[in-house]
């Protein structure tokens, strides 16, 4: 075992209390992986993993409250007044049969066995009080230098998990790293093994690159074949130019530059990743050489849907994400009724996001000199901001009459009930000063007859 460094780590006190209490029952135990990387690196650790050579059955005979969560690949979930800690064994890993997970493992005494079974160097370090630092792969040199490197063979740990490809992606993001060349390079050879990973893994992964500070990194995917296999269509709008009045770049980069423009939410940022994506399919040159896409955002919604189903996401997602496509080329009236009608249309929950999809996509175009759209913009927000605080009536639950109140007026149930609320939600959308009951029943009147 190499100790580099005594360098102090600030462990919680549980978790030093677990450690301590192994070490005092003559086991090691030792903080790994990616707490020890975030606490060298300053970042407050979202959760604690320990290794130890102690056997599970050993571990839950120390500890008085435990729970068997992964106990046949030696982990035990041990509760510290409550709060639960993953407790694993060294272990050595069997062969891997389905890109993602070993056969078989066993058991060892050997520190140096567990760490170099893992995927990068960064996070193959182990620290305790007592023990220090444990760095056997240049984790050290790595994190100072910000570099991704597969412990060992590149090869060997993109056969044992192929996930671990799209892991090397989203730290680089995370962390702004670079990857190593001979890393990449294993990883452009190994690419295609994602094919055998499921949707979900994949979906989580792409996620976590997304809402990183650094979404740009979608160019890593791309360049390294990954998108080729998870996400083709993105490949196709690197293909596809745009040489009209907002645009000189290709789709794919402008997808990049609206990525960086848009705060770091999934759902904006999902929306930003694909809202051009029709455009491959919709384009259209005209006689002049100008690039034209007709229907895009109506497209591009259909395929973000598709898409979207095809890794998984769940069904709010795939709501927010299509409905902010399909209108992020639309410009309602700017007027209060103009806005007041497409937020009833689209939702007032939507409405803050669509303002941002909005700001994001103007900024990643290259034309905009009179600041025109960026204007339009500004103004939808204004006047949208006063309606939503000022609490006009945007649905017909908010209407000061109910379909009960026509029955009662003499109106007969049925479609004409549904028929008669929409078009009083449509005046009181264009003045808010109708939703009254007295008025709306009159107007409800008139309605009728112009119907009958």
């Amino acid at each position: 075992m190499t100790l580099l460094t005594k360098k102090p780590i600030r462990i919680p006190g549980k978790v030093t209390e677990l450690i301590r209490t192994l070490g005092d029952n003559g086991f090691e135990a030792f903080a790994v992986g990616g707490c020890v990387r975030d606490s060298l690196l300053g970042r407050i650790p979202m959760d604690w993993d320990i290794t130890t050579n102690a056997l599970p059955q050993q571990v839950k005979s120390i500890f008085g409250h435990t729970v068997d969560t992964g106990i046949a690949h030696g982990t035990v979930t041990v509760l510290l007044g409550g709060q639960p800690f993953e407790v694993t064994t060294y272990r050595i890993d069997g062969e891997y049969t389905d890109s993602r997970h070993p056969r078989s493992v066993s058991f060892t005494p050997s520190l140096r066995e567990d760490l170099k079974r893992r995927d990068f160097t960064i996070n193959a370090m182990a620290y305790s009080e007592r023990g220090g630092l444990v760095d056997l792969f240049g984790g050290m040199v790595d994190l100072e230098g910000g570099v991704i490197r597969c412990v060992g063979d590149p090869r060997e740990r993109f056969t044992e998990d192929a996930l671990r490809i799209m892991r090397a992606v989203r730290f680089a993001a995370q962390l702004n790293f670079e990857i190593d060349p001979g890393t990449a390079a294993a990883i452009r050879e190994f690419a295609p093994s994602l094919k055998r990973i499921s949707a979900e893994r994949i979906r989580e992964e792409l996620v976590k690159l997304l809402i990183s500070d650094h979404p740009q990194r979608m160019w890593t995917l791309y360049k390294l074949g990954i998108t080729a296999v998870i996400l083709p269509e993105f490949d196709a709008a690197f293909e596809q130019m745009q040489n009209g009045p907002h645009h000189d770049e290709t789709v794919g980069v402008h997808t990049l530059l609206a990525l960086e423009k848009v705060r770091a939410d999934k759902h904006l940022r999902l929306a930003m990743l694909l809202h051009d994506l029709a455009k491959p399919v919709c384009a259209r040159m005209d006689e002049d050489g100008i690039w034209h896409f007709p229907e895009h955002a109506k497209e591009g919604a259909v395929l973000a849907e598709k898409i979207l189903r095809r890794l998984k996401f769940d069904n709010e997602t795939i709501r927010r994400v299509t409905l902010l496509i399909r209108e992020h080329s639309f410009y309602p009236e700017q007027t209060p009724a103009g806005v007041r009608r497409f937020i009833a249309r689209t939702g007032e929950d939507m409405f803050e996001d669509y303002i941002a999809v909005k700001r994001a996509d103007i900024a990643a175009q290259k034309n905009d000199p009179s600041g025109e759209r960026a204007a339009m913009t500004n103004r939808i927000e204004q006047i949208g901001e006063q309606i939503l605080l000022e609490g006009d009536c945007l649905k017909l639950k908010d209407l000061a009459l109910s379909g009960q109140d026509l029955i009662g007026d003499g109106m007969e149930k049925g479609p004409m009930v549904g028929r008669v609320l929409a078009a009083l939600l449509d005046l009181v959308l264009e003045d808010p000063g109708m939703n009254d009951r007295e008025i709306l029943l009159e107007k409800s009147r008139m309605i009728r007859n112009q119907i009958n």
